[in-house]
């Protein structure tokens, strides 16, 4: 049996979470948008065409930020089309996923749908075939008051008042050879620099997001942070980090060790952004919006089948498994351990696309929940307030020679709640034994302790049989806490302080 000891001390505080940290994505691609989100003319729809059904499946995640369009699609994306009257939007090819786009749902639906979800916008801009002129334009049209071409025409639009989106990401993946306008660094740094001084220009008070690297495999990574950083470190007030997973090598341990690679990702970028600040001789610091990231592997076969230039496809369609599920909660973690530096992340996607919530356009259940909606449900729901330090002594496996510990685990202290909310997981293949030592704390009672487990790893959720259940064996001793872990289990302890 494995054994973890964790310490965690009151005092030790990594940083308050930003409620940010745990957003998504929702790009116009696949099913996200049109038979995801909205659908006019399906029986849960509301007036404005959106799914009811969609909407409170979102609340479950309670997701405070969406950022929208994309992801690719935004790189080819004129925002003009998707505003005014429906019948007069053109219809366009998608060339970022070969798709026809229809544009009956823009800016103003997106912005009205965040409004039903309880979220704000992080709206990226086109910085691939597009640049300064439309982002100076789009972002009249939307934070401006009045008295002019484009805040005039939001009016005529129908939003007599500004939205005030305060939250704009400068264009995306453009490290990238598969983005739609592509560029290298300098090219990309100098762009970004121009666009946010011409955006700030408009509003002051907007917060911008500059594209760090897509991947850290790529050949750039390092490179294109420092070239980019010395163009924008005074314009931006956070750095974007993309990093997907998958076991394409069949290989679980590796798998699951994918958090330890990403830690490492982050650690990488944060020093290059302290080296920029330490050479540039600045006193702000430099944040990071984690504003992709998640598993993704599963559909590339039946991708490739697919028909092009079709309206909605079904695109990236992955179907979560339960390994899958095990290692977006160790990411989530990860995040979480971060929260000093990471401010800003996007689970990417929302809804159908590499999402934790499916819909189904007939049948029942209308809308289901995959694998990955457990573990990201708990803690977005539950990692608020303070991220705690924990201490840990526990045993490791080694994997590409990186040792990872076979429980891994996160904390937050939440004062308006008066609770400590523990975050473990095991990725062993046998059960665990676990005990956390809270020094410095009021005495704590058990509020509640829950498991997601006993699930094959293989195993998905499409007949909707996965639940989160109690975890019985925990006690408590004077503020040390003791238990049992299923083998390959994510788990949650909430305390009351």
């Amino acid at each position: 049996m494995v054994k973890a000891t964790f310490k965690i001390n009151s005092d030790n505080i990594i940083s308050e979470i930003d409620p940010r940290m745990w957003g998504s994505l929702t790009e116009q691609l696949g099913r996200c948008v049109y038979n995801g989100i909205y659908q006019p003319g399906h029986p849960l729809a509301n007036k404005d065409g959106f799914r009811t059904d969609v909407i409170e499946a979102i609340k479950k995640l309670r997701v405070p930020l969406v950022r929208y369009p994309g992801g690719n699609f935004v790189s080819g994306y004129n925002w003009e089309d998707g505003i005014g009257p429906k019948d007069t939007r053109p219809v366009r090819l998608d060339i970022a996923w070969k798709s026809i786009e229809t544009n009956q749902f823009g800016l103003h639906e997106f912005l009205n749908w965040c409004k039903c979800i309880g979220a704000e916008a992080d709206m990226a801009i086109n910085l691939g075939t597009r640049g300064i002129d439309a982002a100076r334009n789009l972002i009249e049209y939307c934070n401006f008051p009045s008295g002019t071409y484009w805040s005039d025409l939001r009016i005529k639009n129908g939003q007599k008042e500004p939205f005030n989106i305060k939250l704009w990401s400068l264009g995306n993946e453009v490290d990238g050879d598969w983005q739609i306008g592509h560029k290298n660094a300098h090219e990309y740094g100098r762009l970004a620099h121009e666009t946010a001084k011409a955006m700030k220009r408009v509003d002051p008070s907007i917060e911008l997001i500059a594209c760090g690297s897509s991947l850290h495999t790529l050949d750039t990574f390092g490179s294109w942070e420092e070239t980019i950083l010395d163009n924008v470190y005074e314009d931006v007030d956070y750095l974007s980090l993309h990093q997907y997973y998958d076991d394409n090598e069949h290989d679980i341990k590796k798998f699951l060790s994918s958090s330890v690679d990403l830690d490492s990702f982050i650690s990488e970028v944060v020093s290059i952004c302290d080296a920029v600040k330490a050479r540039k001789h600045m006193d702000k610091t430099m944040y990071l919006a984690m504003d992709e990231w998640n598993v993704s592997y599963h559909s590339k076969e039946s991708d490739a089948k697919q028909k092009p230039w079709q309206v909605a496809p079904h695109l990236l369609e992955d179907h979560y498994t339960f390994a899958d599920a095990l290692v977006v909660g160790s990411l989530a973690l990860t995040l979480l351990k971060h929260a000093d530096r990471i401010k800003i992340g996007c689970l990417a996607q929302l809804v159908n696309v590499i999402a934790p919530i499916m819909t189904n356009n007939e049948g029942n259940p209308s809308v289901w929940y995959q694998s990955i909606f457990y573990p990201f449900m708990q803690i977005s729901n539950f990692a608020q307030g303070e991220s705690l330090k924990v201490d840990s002594k526990v045993e490791n496996y080694t994997v590409v020679n990186r040792d990872v510990p076979y429980l891994s685990s996160a904390a937050a202290v939440n004062k308006a709640t008066n609770e400590i909310v523990l975050f473990i997981e095991n990725k062993a293949d046998e059960p665990a034994q676990f005990e956390y030592q809270l020094c410095n704390f009021p005495n704590v009672s058990l509020k509640k302790a829950t498991q997601f487990a006993g699930y094959d790893l293989d195993a998905t959720n499409e007949n909707q049989l996965m639940h989160i259940s109690d975890l019985k064996d925990v006690a408590i001793d004077n503020n040390t806490v003791k238990g049992k872990l299923d083998a390959y289990s994510w788990n949650m302890i909430r305390l009351s302080l």
